[in-house]
């Protein structure tokens, strides 16, 4: 089945869509939409070259669909590559722009990085807040 057909079909009604405000935005659930926007471009059911990314314990796991995998095969279409987590956060973006540009989805590039570096600071651990200090005395009237 055709790429534009699927998303002919798809739509209007997928479980995966979120419709908050009757005129505002619609958003989706996809694992594969990378801005979670319900758009052809970035829907990862109706496009046949999806890039999908997601935490893991190891570090942030990068899915990509495989460009000659027939419809039928499931588990064998899709290649994960696993960025480790202590590597650091420049060497994961930029094996996300290489993923995302390496001739696969150039169009989705900024938002693979954009997603990349939201799971870094979610994977950072947060800085502890400073004691409040006290601004001078406090009086007291009696």
């Amino acid at each position: 089945m055709s790429n534009d057909l699927e998303w002919l079909l798809l739509r209007k009604n997928n479980s995966f869509l979120v419709k908050k405000v009757a005129e505002g935005p619609i958003f989706s659930r996809e694992t594969a939409n990378l801005t979670n926007i319900h758009s052809w471009k970035y829907s990862g059911l109706a496009n046949s070259k999806t890039i999908a990314v997601t935490d893991s314990e190891s570090g942030i796991k990068i899915t990509t669909r495989k460009a000659k995998a027939t419809p039928n095969a499931v588990r064998p279409a899709y290649s994960t590559s696993t960025i480790r987590s202590r590597s650091g956060g420049r060497r994961a973006l930029g094996v996300a722009a290489k993923v995302a540009k390496r001739s696969y989805r150039p169009d989705l590039r900024q938002a693979t990085l954009a997603r990349v570096s939201a799971i870094l600071a979610t994977q950072q651990e947060k800085k502890p807040y400073p004691p409040k200090k006290s601004r001078g005395k406090r009086r007291t009237e009696a």
